[in-house]
C-alpha cells in the first residue's frame, strides 16, 4: 500500500517558528514516517488513536488512515514536550481536535 505524510497547518507553523536547524531536523524526521522510520510511538489513555514522533525535545502528533489504498499519515499538531501532550488534552476536552485532524491545506512532506 503506497503511503505518503501530510503536514497540517498548525505543524507547518510551529515548523517555522523554529530556528533553521531544529526546522531541518524536524523535517528529516517526518519524511521517513511511512517507512516507519524515526523515534515513534503509539499514545496511551485517551489518545490511544494518536502516534507521535519525537525529535529532541519537540513532538508530533499525527493520526494514520487509509483512504482509496492509500495510507495517509496526518501531522496535525507539533510543539515542545513541554506542552504538547497538555494541549492535546485540552484540545480533545473541547472537541477541537476533530478540526485540527481535517486535511484542508495539505501539503505532502
Amino acid at each position: 500500500m503506497k503511503a505518503r505524510v501530510i503536514v497540517g497547518e498548525r505543524v507547518k507553523d510551529f515548523l517555522e517558528s523554529l530556528g533553521p536547524e531544529p526546522r531541518r531536523k524536524l523535517w528529516r524526521a517526518i519524511k521517513p514516517l511511512p517507512e516507519g522510520k524515526g523515534d515513534i510511538k503509539q499514545l496511551e489513555s485517551r489518545l490511544v488513536p494518536y502516534w507521535r514522533l519525537r525529535v529532541d525535545r519537540m513532538r508530533v502528533i499525527y493520526d494514520q488512515r487509509a483512504t482509496k489504498g492509500e495510507r495517509r499519515l496526518v501531522c496535525f499538531f507539533a510543539d515542545h514536550r513541554a506542552t504538547v501532550y497538555s494541549v492535546l488534552e485540552q484540545l480533545l476536552a473541547s472537541g477541537l481536535i476533530a478540526e485540527l485532524r481535517e486535511t484542508p491545506g495539505e501539503r505532502r512532506a
